[in-house]
C-alpha cells in the first residue's frame, strides 16, 4: 500500500508542470476526453491530446494532432498526464508514463480501480492525483473539471477563461 498523501498538494504539483497531455482526448463533446481536453484549451494551457486511434482530435472546430503515447511526448519530465481511459488501459498507461518519465497523473473518475489508483500513488508519488481523498468538491472524486482551478490557484497559475 503506499504511503498516505495530500492530494491537494499532489494537484498543486500536477498543475507546476510546463505542459499537459490528455489521454482519451476525444472529438466527440459526449465524452469526458473532450470536455477536459477543451478544459485546459479554455484556460490557454500547453495541452495535447494523446490517443493512439486517431491522428487529430478536433475542439471547437479546430484540429489538434495528438501523440500516440507518452513516449511520444515532447518534455514528458515536465508533463502532467490527465487520464480518462478505462482502468484496463490506464494500466497501461500508467506504465508507459513512468517509463517515459511522465512528471505527475491525474485520474480521472471512471479511470481507475484500487490497483491502478495504488501503482499511481506509489510510482507517481506525491505527484498522483485521484480517488476520493479529502479536498476534493466533487462527489465523485477528484476531477480536473471540479477541482482543476484551485489546483491551479494553489500551483500560481491564472485560470484564464
Amino acid at each position: 500500500m503506499p504511503p498516505p498523501l495530500d492530494m491537494q498538494t499532489a494537484a498543486k504539483v500536477f498543475f507546476s508542470s510546463a505542459n499537459f497531455a490528455v489521454a482519451g482526448a476525444s472529438s466527440n463533446p459526449g465524452k469526458f476526453g473532450h470536455r477536459i481536453f477543451d478544459w485546459y484549451l479554455q484556460r490557454d494551457l500547453p495541452a495535447v491530446p494523446l490517443n493512439p486511434t486517431c491522428a487529430t482530435v478536433t475542439v471547437r472546430r479546430k484540429e489538434y494532432q495528438t501523440v500516440h503515447s507518452p513516449a511520444s511526448l515532447q518534455d514528458p519530465q515536465q508533463t502532467g498526464l490527465s487520464i480518462i481511459t478505462p482502468p484496463p488501459v490506464t494500466a497501461k498507461l500508467l506504465a508507459e508514463a513512468k517509463e517515459a518519465g511522465v512528471r505527475a497523473v491525474w485520474l480521472q473518475p471512471g479511470s481507475f480501480t484500487d490497483k491502478e489508483l495504488d501503482y499511481a500513488l506509489s510510482e507517481f508519488s506525491g505527484a498522483a492525483v485521484g480517488g476520493f481523498s479529502e479536498g476534493t468538491v466533487g462527489g465523485e472524486g477528484w476531477c480536473v473539471l471540479v477541482d482543476g482551478g484551485a489546483a491551479m490557484k494553489a500551483a500560481g497559475r491564472q485560470e484564464r477563461l
